[in-house]
């Protein structure tokens, strides 16, 4: 008995340890300005869907790197093609449903290579597989297809623009940082990712079988709880996760209570989103109550007169579980140095001596 409360009191401090954070207050601001400002332009023209799709690029910003403006930019101008590309790579598998599975499986193995051999620090590769996921479900076809890219692009420009007015302002205050050294590790850079991307598939295969109605949080979730640092890290990050998902929808049901229009649409896009990125250093799971109603409104502000907020509720949170649980297995597997080496060692027989 006593072993069993000392395990909870620990879990309990892990679960509700704040963080430090050094983030200045207008980054959150710039950050939210890039997501919502899609939003109010959508508004004022009378097309919220529109806008809502352009706000997914507006997440590239949150990209940005603390280094000098030249390497700020270059990056963040990257970080926009691959974001552009991931998103339009889930449109085109949309056209041939059985693709749909090995292509986001590909774009998570090779995005958090990517991530890996950059040395890039949180999100990572989080957005590109949301926004993959998100155009593989995106109901356009044709000329609609070329639109929705189209608009996501056009997010990423404004998101780069807000980044560059917000890194000079900011760079006349504090000195920038070093960019990061690039990582050379094989089971960093390859044998890692190649298992998140099969763990991220698996959980997408999963909630087809399952016939989920919004199957793309699934491997959201799981890529989310899988790129914890440790397999600890992996564990607090799923408990987080659930219960902040599990309040999210509580918080969701409230403003979905609210007369919303295109306007207050944005205004409550803005909001969450300052709120998510000025807790999401200090404390996860608190974040993740924010992050989920901002998520839902993301994907389905421009529906939700026609569609029942409970049913929303229950999918997301049902997504977030079965997502959470696929990636506490995969990060299992990935921090069990049995697992790891066995598939290393295939990889290395695949991959060429010089690569290797």
């Amino acid at each position: 008995m006593n072993r069993l409360r000392e395990f909870l009191a620990r879990e309990l401090r892990e679960l509700a340890r704040i963080n430090a954070s050094n983030r200045p207050w207008e980054m959150p601001l710039a950050a939210a300005a890039a997501t919502a400002l899609p939003v109010l332009i959508g508004a004022a023209f009378g097309e919220l869907a529109h806008g809502l799709a352009a706000s997914l690029g507006g997440l590239v910003f949150l990209h940005l790197p603390g280094t000098v403006l030249s390497h700020r930019m270059a990056w963040l101008m990257a970080c926009a093609f691959g974001l552009i590309s991931s998103y339009a790579l889930g449109v085109l598998s949309n056209v041939y449903e059985p693709l749909t599975i090995p292509v986001l499986a590909v774009i998570a193995a090779v995005v958090t290579m990517v991530c890996r051999f950059y040395a890039v620090p949180p999100p990572g590769s989080l957005f590109f597989v949301m926004a993959a996921a998100i155009g593989a479900y995106t109901p356009a076809s044709g000329a609609a297809t070329v639109l929705q890219v189209g608009l996501v692009s056009l997010g990423c420009v404004l998101a780069v623009g807000i980044a560059f007015l917000y890194s000079l302002y900011l760079l006349r205050r504090q000195a920038p940082g070093a960019a990061p050294k690039a990582v050379h590790d094989f089971d960093v850079v390859v044998t890692e990712p190649v298992l998140i991307g099969a763990f991220v598939g698996l959980s997408l295969a999963l909630a087809q079988a399952l016939q989920l109605p919004r199957p793309y949080w699934v491997p959201v979730s799981c890529l989310a709880v899988i790129q914890g640092v440790t397999l600890r890290a992996v564990w607090t990050r799923q408990v987080q996760r659930i219960i902040g998902t599990g309040l999210g929808v509580l918080l969701f049901w409230g403003v979905a209570a609210l007369p919303l229009n295109a306007w207050t649409v944005a205004v409550a896009i803005f909001t969450l989103s300052f709120i998510i990125e000025t807790l999401v250093v200090r404390h996860y799971g608190m974040a993740v109550v924010f992050i989920t109603p901002l998520s839902i409104l993301l994907a389905e502000a421009a529906h939700l007169g026609s569609i029942d907020a409970h049913v929303l509720m229950q999918a997301r949170l049902l997504d977030t579980v079965l997502g959470c649980v696929v990636g506490l297995a995969g990060g299992a597997c990935l921090h069990s140095d049995a697992v790891r080496g066995r598939a290393g060692a295939l990889l290395r027989r695949m991959v060429p001596q010089r690569v290797g």
